[in-house]
């Protein structure tokens, strides 16, 4: 169940009316066709740890960099004279790729993960959103809760309830 909305400010009517209603931030869904970082909707869902999984990712390659380049040279040793047979400086192009590998393994994974792809059944969605509407929605709401919900929603200035 969800409704349309012309601007952000009444949206905001129908997340309050939501909240109001028993519902936690993490069963309505918004979707807009453009940012609103300048708006109190556009503060929800901005904490991330996918700087911090990149990171790992990233230590993670570096470490399998170095364990492969020093294994690899300790195997098959080439001795060259007065020169240490594990060079570093030659190393250093193998630890770069693979340390930008891992993290940038780890950030798609991340992403796919946090966006939910690939889905199973699909989301909350309307045409309507890429001409500049804003979707407030909740799906699957238990049965009592659907005149609550249903008044939250057309509180918002929404012109009618849709449901999928």
């Amino acid at each position: 169940m969800y409704a349309l909305y012309p601007d952000p400010n009444s949206a905001l009517r129908a997340v309050d009316g939501l909240r109001a209603a028993g519902l936690d931030d993490r069963a309505i869904t918004i979707i807009s066709a453009e940012p609103m970082a300048h708006h109190p909707l556009g503060e929800r869902d901005k904490a991330t740890w996918m700087f911090w999984i990149a990171s790992g990712g990233g230590a993670v390659g570096l470490a399998v960099a170095m364990w492969l380049t020093r294994m690899t040279e300790m195997a098959w040793p080439l001795p060259t004279g007065n020169m240490p047979i594990v060079s570093w400086w030659t190393n250093l192009i193998i630890m770069f790729e693979l340390t930008m590998l891992g993290g940038i393994v780890a950030t798609v994974i991340t992403l796919l993960i946090s966006a939910g792809l690939p889905a199973r059944r699909p989301k909350l969605y309307d045409p309507e959103v890429a001409d500049g509407k804003i979707l407030v929605g909740v799906e699957n709401p238990s049965p009592r809760s659907v005149p609550q919900i249903e008044r939250a929603l057309l509180a918002g200035g929404a012109g009618r309830l849709k449901t999928i």
